[in-house]
């Protein structure tokens, strides 16, 4: 239970009567996960070599119905890391109000895990990291084109620390992984699938949309198609061994916890249960894996809004992380929440609602008399109709159907808009309206095509688009249909020619081929990998015409024996960060 950091070593020799002390140098302290009296001891070695000694990692993203992954190079063991993990220490609010009173608590996880929580965010305390969500990343790197931890760790204490430019939340969630792992803190990368944003603490994330299907952009709560986060394993002394294991922490800046942008450590285990009173933010972590959605029609002319439905089951949904010693998923919902829809599941939201103080106040699940009177007289999806790349058009069929037994005319305005992984709309790509009347019991299916040209332009780096249909039924209750689509990139392939051998040269090809009617330009390929190339590499690569094929060829001369990884990351100005990892036995 020692405080971890650098320490100097000296020793005294006495000689004749009189002393000398001679100086030995100084050695880093850090936390031992193997050492069964450590507050981070995990028992299982397995898991101490993937969360502390394991480089590598995959971040997994896209959105519910598709989930999608890349490679990422946490790189805690390479050159300088540990001294811009130290220096980051002393360069945090706590440290600068109160030097001695930081030091004597550093030998605690999840002070330590708190603190770094708020360092890797810029927000408060010129952290390591400035995060943009308006799909415009002018003056920085686009979030989506980081590869690494290193590059960006290396860059804040380059530029004398000033924010690096720019984040999102699994670049933040990579780096406090990369920090963590560093000082001998086990710690993983979490996604979260329609996970809650719910700025107003009543576990419950309102969304607005227009009389045409818009998506507002007027709230201060959202559902995010995919969230990342961190987990690190520490006990509990102030809280018991039942919530010891597994603690969420969010460097993401997305509320403030105690004046600042920081989040946890937060006890998966009493999130699970409902113990939203606990320390250290349970009630904002509960509710994005638990929140009830409630989506509204907002009239902006009148300011008045009309419930339109409110859902239970959306939020917190294949939440992910890496295996241990593979590159598969590994669905870890069941370690959040009881399973969606059962007795347990609602008691702990009510009991979660009760220690808020929430229950003598709306409660979201209940719906008033009128919404009980009144039922949806029909129903609608978006199907998906043909592959979902980028550079195809985009076709989706509209499904409604009538649930009645007489006959219902319809109006339909829908709209199509791109939107960052948020779901916070940017650019209207596409609106319709048609009227159409449904026989009794009657479904139709309407099908809609959204030209590549349409879209191109309005496309951010995170390729998703939403698609709204607002039904609005003759006497009948409103109907929202809609739908998150995320676009694949197409494909990268990387090829070793030859055999990886310590200081030998070996040649690598990554082929691309263009797969749209137009040239791409600008293309740039940046490569990195532990202990196969030094820093990163990049190559600029010509224009491709209509579905041309590019070959790159590059060397690379690994110094170090063992499974290593290789990741690429190629961009041009049709085609945002296509990723692709290789690992390559050395």
């Amino acid at each position: 239970n020692a405080v971890i950091g650098r320490y100097k070593l000296s020793v005294q020799s006495t000689l004749s009567g009189a002393s000398s002390p001679a100086s030995l140098g100084t050695f880093v302290l850090l936390f031992n996960p193997w050492s069964s009296g450590d507050d981070v001891f995990m028992p299982n070695k397995a898991e101490c070599e993937e969360y502390v000694l394991e480089e590598f990692g995959i971040i997994f993203a896209g959105n519910k119905n598709r989930i999608s992954s890349f490679g990422w190079n946490f790189g805690q063991f390479q050159g300088d890391i540990l001294n811009i993990c130290l220096s980051m220490l002393d360069r945090s609010l706590n440290y600068r109000q109160d030097p001695a009173t930081d030091v004597s608590h550093r030998n605690d996880p999840k002070y330590l895990g708190r603190v770094l929580s708020a360092m890797v965010n810029a927000n408060d305390d010129q952290g390591v990291l400035l995060g943009n969500w308006s799909g415009n990343y002018e003056g920085g790197k686009s979030p989506s084109s980081w590869t690494g931890s290193g590059e960006i760790l290396q860059n804040w204490k380059k530029s004398g620390f000033k924010p690096v430019r720019y984040g999102q939340c699994w670049v933040f969630a990579a780096v406090l992984t990369t920090v963590l792992r560093c000082l001998g803190i086990p710690t993983r990368t979490i996604t979260n699938f329609s996970s809650a944003h719910d700025a107003d603490g009543n576990l419950r994330v309102d969304e607005f949309y227009d009389a045409s299907g818009n998506h507002l952009d007027r709230a201060a709560d959202s559902i995010w198609n995919f969230h990342v986060w961190n987990e690190s394993w520490f006990s509990r002394s102030d809280l018991g061994p039942s919530y010891s294991g597994w603690q969420v922490l969010d460097a993401t800046p997305q509320e403030e916890s105690g004046g600042i942008y920081q989040c946890g450590p937060a006890s998966r285990n009493a999130i699970k249960e409902g113990d939203v009173d606990l320390d250290y933010d349970c009630p904002f972590v509960f509710a994005e894996v638990n929140a009830d959605c409630m989506y509204w029609n907002y009239d902006p002319t009148t300011g008045k809004k009309t419930l339109i439905f409110s859902k239970s089951t959306t939020i917190g949904q294949f939440i992910s992380t890496k295996a241990v010693g593979r590159d598969d998923r590994v669905d870890i919902t069941n370690d959040y929440k009881y399973e969606e829809g059962s007795r347990k599941e609602r008691d702990i939201f009510k009991k979660a609602r009760k220690k808020l103080g929430l229950e003598d106040k709306f409660d979201p699940t209940a719906p008033t008399p009128q919404e009980t009177d009144q039922k949806p007289d029909i129903s609608g999806k978006f199907k998906v109709a043909g592959l979902l790349e980028v550079g195809k058009d985009l076709n989706i069929i509209l499904v409604l159907e009538n649930l009645q037994s007489d006959a219902k005319t319809v109006h339909v305005n829908m709209t199509a808009w791109s939107t960052v992984y948020t779901r916070r709309p940017i650019h209207e790509i596409w609106k319709d309206s048609i009227s159409v009347t449904l026989s009794p019991k009657e479904e139709k299916q309407f099908p809609i095509k959204i030209p590549y040209t349409e879209y191109q332009q309005q496309l951010t780096t995170d390729n998703t688009i939403q698609v709204t249909a607002l039904c609005h039924v003759e006497g009948g209750i409103q109907v929202l249909v809609q739908r998150d689509i995320t676009l694949d990139n197409p494909a990268i392939d990387i090829q070793v020619l030859g055999e990886a051998k310590v200081n030998k040269e070996v040649d690598v090809e990554v082929i691309f081929t263009n797969p749209i009617e137009m040239e791409v330009t600008d293309c740039v390929l940046q490569v990195e990998g532990n202990d196969l190339l030094r820093g990163i590499l990049e190559i600029d690569v010509p224009p491709l015409k209509a579905s041309e094929k590019s070959s790159i060829k590059f060397k690379l001369i690994p110094f170090e024996t063992g499974p290593k990884h290789l990741l690429v990351n190629f961009s041009c100005d049709k085609f945002a960060d296509i990723k692709a990892f290789k690992m390559v036995n050395v």
